[in-house]
């Protein structure tokens, strides 16, 4: 959602260097929003390019970095495992959202998760989190607490919701 990948076939392709990296400028503003709102932004994301070969540690953190500067993010929480290193954080398993608890001292239940990939969906319903989803040829067709066109109408979803519940964190 923060970067805008490349797509083949099917499959979204993570970039493997800085320079491929494309900032989804329609994310910016939604989130500047939430930011302004109270929230903690943070980022999660799997990245098992690292453990296959594909990418270094230094390129990932090269346009993590890119990535901080542009969005209000208080943090980006990465998995660098593969999915046969059965890892905890490796999404859809909640380790990520639970270490973003635990270090910003977040109620998981009064969280919300913005993403537009099914395993950040069922991840944030392992974890007791809400789940939004933006419209994509990724969502998939398993859990997921609402789904939103944009992240304009995901942002103002969470707004809502926040005021409504009384919700006072983000995931």
């Amino acid at each position: 959602m923060l970067n805008l990948p490349k797509v083949e076939g099917q499959y979204q392709i993570a970039p493997r260097s800085a320079n491929d990296l494309v900032i989804n400028q329609a994310a910016l503003e939604p989130l500047a929003k939430l930011k302004a709102a109270g929230f903690v932004l943070i980022a999660t994301t799997n990245q098992p390019g690292i453990s296959r070969g594909h990418i270094t540690r230094r390129e990932i953190d090269l346009m993590h970095a890119m990535l901080l500067k542009v969005f209000p993010l208080n943090d980006i929480l990465m998995c660098p495992h593969d999915d046969s290193d059965r890892c905890p954080c490796r999404k859809p398993k909640p380790g990520l959202f639970r270490e973003a608890a635990f270090k910003y001292h977040l109620l998981l239940d009064h969280s919300f998760v913005l993403s537009d990939k099914w395993q950040d969906a069922k991840a944030a319903q392992n974890a007791g989190c809400t789940s939004i989803l933006v419209k994509s040829p990724w969502n998939g067709t398993g859990h997921h607490d609402f789904i939103a066109q944009d992240c304009e109408s995901a942002a103002a979803r969470i707004l809502h919701l926040q005021h409504a519940n009384n919700f006072t964190c983000a995931g």
